[in-house]
């Protein structure tokens, strides 16, 4: 896979859209099987899955003394289980209900001695249904799953590249299971004033400590049923004064007056000869924006890199 249509595929959503509810919906099981055992970090950061180069991971959860990591393979389409005592078990991701896919879950989980108990109901979607009587949801497309996957790769790679650039307070680039994005966000180190929350079956308490920083956050989605395209998108919390009028690049991107972000088509950015150049173009000048139109301390929140000469000693 070497050529920009392999390393950066088409992804209509209302050709994988089936696949796509009903994977939103596996991640966040594990998801929040990550959140119940895992200590709290700001921001909710303990929650996430991390792209790896076969899929998503939850990264080690602890569980006693024992520790198990699960992870999605959007190449051998299975889910790992694996313990630190050298157990391992997989479930095979293949058309089923999420109702079956968590009862074979926590199965899997009961077996390893692994017992843990979730909140059923789904986080940030209209109109949920309990994981354990959904049987609506049941499509899973490998090439789409696998399409999809690849898109994380190259988004993961450069936010990666993106987020280096920066030393003041930065989250890592990680996978929201709740709104099914992948994000990286910059932190300004000064407070914010209170979120207003009202996000869909998210406690605002919770949106409220998410927010409680000034931030500017970078971020791929794959859509939705009601908005079918996926996009790169950026936004500033709180939104300084002069932000929708911001002049940022590439001429592709506009600003979302309902979501109030910056967006850019996904399309924009694989058919470009060059990708990276774009999402990186994209992603620097609306921090620019954010940054500036903020009143950050831009100088202190740099990244210098100093220049290292290694030298690999012989015995």
């Amino acid at each position: 896979m070497n050529d920009s249509s392999n390393l950066w595929p088409a992804l209509p959503f209302t050709e994988w859209q089936d696949t796509a509810i009903t994977l939103h919906m596996w991640t966040q099981i594990v998801g929040k099987i990550r959140l119940t055992l895992s200590p709290w970090i700001n921001h909710s950061w303990h929650v996430t899955l991390y792209v790896t180069s076969r899929g998503l991971t939850t990264s080690p959860i602890p569980h006693g003394a024992r520790t198990f990591e699960m992870s999605f393979d959007f190449i051998g389409h299975e889910l790992r289980i694996e313990t630190s005592d050298g157990g391992r078990q997989t479930i095979e991701l293949k058309p089923c209900s999420v109702a079956d896919f968590y009862k074979a879950v926590m199965r899997s989980l009961d077996e390893m001695r692994l017992a843990v108990t979730i909140n059923k109901m789904p986080n940030e979607v209209a109109n949920p249904i309990p994981f354990d009587e959904d049987k609506e949801h049941r499509s899973y497309d490998r090439d789409y799953a696998n399409r999809f996957w690849r898109v994380l790769v190259q988004s993961d790679r450069v936010f990666k590249e993106f987020r280096s650039r920066f030393c003041g307070k930065c989250s890592p680039v990680h996978f929201f299971w709740g709104s099914f994005d992948l994000a990286v966000t910059r932190f300004s180190g000064r407070s914010a004033p209170p979120h207003p929350g009202g996000i869909p079956h998210l406690p605002d308490a919770v949106t409220r400590e998410a927010y409680s920083q000034e931030v500017s956050s970078l971020g791929f989605w794959p859509g939705n049923a009601a908005a079918p395209t996926p996009i790169f998108y950026s936004y500033a919390y709180p939104e300084p004064a002069g932000f929708t009028e911001a002049k940022v690049q590439p001429s592709a991107a506009f600003y979302e007056p309902k979501l109030r972000e910056f967006m850019l088509p996904y399309d924009e950015v694989r058919r470009a000869e060059k990708p990276d150049d774009v999402l990186l173009e994209f992603a620097q000048s609306t921090y620019d924006a954010a940054s500036k139109l903020g009143g950050w301390n831009r100088e202190a929140l740099q990244e210098v890199k100093p220049s290292l000469h290694f030298t690999h000693l012989r015995p």
